[in-house]
């Protein structure tokens, strides 16, 4: 078969070339006609997002409003109960106060036509106590079964001048949130400003004291006895405290709980940096306290790191985390200069007590027995869980060096026995 001719292969290709041709003019007007309906597509786009975006400006500014207003409120709540804690209240100054509530509409007319209604705050507050489950009991875990325990409860207490809740501040009734607090109460409605920390409400727990009138404590007192002074002519002047007894402020001390040291140590930040230099505040505050002088060697209290400690710490910001399966556990070193205090799980055994020391006083401590001096008793099983050597839920041991312990740990072994025998 003869090749194709030189016409032939040209007009072959011219035909390909025509094909081609054509094919690139119809997608160039399908491209064309694509690009122009994104640009319509991307334009209705923008339109729908910027009415979407004026529609929910407003909506997200009032969320924002009143989420910042809630934060407001539980910051001033948290400072005044730290100033309640050292027996402290905010009282601000009085012009700034007058001139802050006359920028308020109706500020004035409110603070004066409010009224205290003791009979149906009291009535309604009982009726919120039955829908918020008042004396209704639930099951609750706890170690080896489960017990039945009820709601806990806000401690309320109404004087003529004021409320008490928890353990204070005092709250007179002139300002504006114990107003807004009983207005909540009179309207039969859960106060709003503890809706955040229980939203589905708690019983409170009510000291009617009407009649009593509370005095805010104030940091000075009147000398109680009769004073006397020297004039310029050698005269004796008496001057008696009874009158100024109408000036002076009484004392009145707010019900409820006072902290302990450990508490309102833990309060504290542990270290602060001043001038480049890192201070000890717990430490040195709790010296103060204890009544050590400076630079003096006192006995020391160390707390070890367990895992039952870091879910305590968890517990204080999360609320749903139990801590009724934890035992406290102090021991006392060798020297009786040193006691450990140790937060440890019921489950947990001997064996990761002696871990939790070992990591604590280090690989160059001295090796030692855990004895317990009532009942006498040496914990050399590591294999035993705490719960089972009763040192539930807190309990007191000592350390003593092996070498002089293992007479004694013997000695408290055939105790036992004799003991079984008779």
């Amino acid at each position: 078969m003869a090749p194709p001719s030189d016409f032939e292969l040209m007009s072959s290709m011219m035909q390909k070339i025509v094909q081609l041709e054509r094919k690139v003019k119809t997608q160039a007007v399908d491209i064309e006609h694509k690009a122009r309906r994104i640009a319509v597509l991307e334009e209705k786009l923008n339109l729908l997002q910027e009415a979407k975006a004026k529609s929910t400006s407003n909506e997200n500014k009032d969320e924002e409003l009143v989420k910042f207003c809630l934060e407001l409120q539980n910051q001033v709540w948290e400072m005044e109960k730290f100033l309640n804690d050292y027996g402290m209240i905010w009282v601000g100054r009085y012009e700034e106060r007058e001139q802050a509530n006359s920028h308020l509409p109706g500020a004035t007319n409110a603070r004066r036509s409010f009224r205290m209604n003791y009979d149906l705050v009291l009535q309604n507050i009982q009726e919120l106590n039955m829908v918020a489950g008042e004396g209704e009991s639930h099951v609750t875990a706890v170690p080896g079964g489960a017990k039945l325990t009820q709601q806990s409860s806000i401690p309320l207490w109404f004087y003529k001048n004021g409320i008490v809740m928890f353990s204070g501040p005092f709250r007179s009734y002139q300002d504006p949130r114990t107003q807004e607090f009983i207005q909540d109460l009179v309207d039969g409605f859960f106060p709003s400003e503890l809706q955040e920390r229980f939203p589905n409400g708690v019983p409170f727990q009510v000291s009617d004291k009407r009649d009593e009138e509370f005095i805010v404590r104030q940091p000075g007192t009147v000398f109680p006895g009769r004073g006397q002074t020297i004039d310029g002519a050698g005269r004796h002047s008496v001057y008696s405290s009874e009158q100024t007894s109408s000036t002076a402020p009484k004392q009145s001390q707010i019900p409820g709980k006072k902290l302990s040291m450990e508490q309102f140590l833990r309060k504290l930040p542990e270290t602060v940096v001043k001038e480049g230099k890192v201070i000890s505040i717990r430490d040195s505050i709790k010296t103060h306290l204890l009544g050590f002088p400076d630079g003096a060697k006192s006995h020391s209290v160390t707390t070890v790191e367990t895992s039952a400690l870091q879910a305590l710490r968890e517990r204080e910001t999360d609320s749903s985390l139990s801590a009724q399966d934890v035992t406290t556990l102090r021991l006392k070193s060798e020297d009786g200069m040193e006691t450990f205090i140790m937060r440890m799980y019921f489950t947990e055994t001997i064996g990761d007590l002696r871990h939790y020391l070992d990591l604590k006083r280090g690989p160059g401590a001295a090796l030692y027995d855990i004895i317990s001096a009532f009942p006498q008793r040496c914990y050399s099983d590591d294999t035993q869980t705490l719960l089972s050597c009763g040192l539930t839920p807190n309990a007191a041991l000592l350390l003593r060096p092996q070498a002089s312990s293992h007479r004694q740990c013997g000695d408290t072994e055939n105790n036992n026995r004799q003991l079984i025998v008779k």
